[in-house]
């Protein structure tokens, strides 16, 4: 969950403006069906259900389950007081207790983009195998990845020299070099595993690989990572990427919102917080100034 509102969004690290939740369902429970629905598209396009096959109505608004109703018509039912009055103001008081062809309006889907975010499928794929199966690999990089990033370094090194004025001293030129490998180094890294899929908006590797940053600067330690309520600690288990600002249709000059990676930590033990919502931990790492290309267009 995010706030759409760009103030919230100035300052990187934990907390802020965005929330993570972890829900864990037995197979067989009260809410859900426990065989997956089919794969196969529905023949006709089919709005999203007001109920669940136990019974159970839905937010209007959210789609989470709805215990309340609208005490004028019974008929809407939301998750919460504030899901309510946002329905109210974005036009359930003008359908509320009509008859005829205003009744039939309460099926349809509200339009809600004022506060909610497009909703979309999310396709799931393996990351591909950083270098070919065949071999075929640059001589120069057959030593892995961390070789291939001093060669880049090298070559910056060569045109920095090479561009820049005989004036400057050693020293100087020194300087230089290290304060732009530091930070290009990092950012090369996180383009070039996109690369091959630069439209992809969530990276998913629980108990794995860390995560991919976009600057070396506010990276987490362990002590920055709180643990679970439960008292265990909490692992990386997906990073969302800044591709996905794309499709959440915020680009507004001046209150767009913004991060470079949003980096969701969850308990190691997978606590089950007795079949509840349970907060997870969220960091939030923005690009470096120094950083002037981004990997994606806005």
């Amino acid at each position: 969950f995010a706030c759409r509102g760009a103030a919230c969004y100035r300052l990187p690290g934990p907390g802020g403006p965005l929330c993570a939740f972890r829900s864990q369902l037995p197979r067989r429970n009260g809410t859900y069906p426990e065989e997956p629905p089919s794969e196969e598209p529905p023949p006709l396009p089919e709005p999203l259900p007001r109920r669940l096959r136990s019974g159970a109505a839905l937010c209007r608004v959210c789609g989470c389950l709805g215990p309340r109703v609208c005490g004028r018509c019974r008929r809407a039912a939301y998750c919460g007081p504030e899901h309510q009055a946002l329905d109210w103001k974005r036009g359930h008081r003008r359908s509320c207790g009509r008859g005829g062809d205003a009744d039939a309006s309460e099926d349809a889907e509200p339009d809600h983009n004022e506060f909610l975010f497009p909703e979309y499928e999310i396709l799931i794929e393996p990351e591909e195998p950083e270098f070919p199966a065949d071999g075929s690999v640059d001589p120069d990089d057959e030593k892995g990845p961390l070789d291939a990033s001093k060669k880049l370094e090298k070559q910056e090194e060569t045109r920095v020299t090479s561009t820049t004025s005989e004036a400057l001293d050693e020293e100087t030129l020194e300087a230089m070099a290290k304060h732009e490998t530091k930070e290009d180094k990092i950012f090369q890294i996180f383009k070039d595993r996109i690369a091959a899929e630069p439209g992809q908006i969530i990276r998913y590797c629980r108990g794995g690989e860390g995560p991919i940053w976009v600057s070396g600067e506010n990276i987490p330690e362990e002590k920055d990572i709180p643990n679970c309520s439960c008292g265990a600690k909490r692992v990386f288990e997906f990073q969302i990427m800044p591709q996905l600002l794309n499709h959440l249709k915020v680009d507004s000059l001046g209150e767009s919102i913004d991060w470079g990676t949003l980096v969701v930590y969850t308990c190691a033990e997978n606590c089950s917080a007795e079949n509840k919502y349970t907060e997870e931990f969220v960091w939030k790492q923005d690009f470096s100034t120094d950083s002037a290309e981004l990997p994606f267009s806005s």
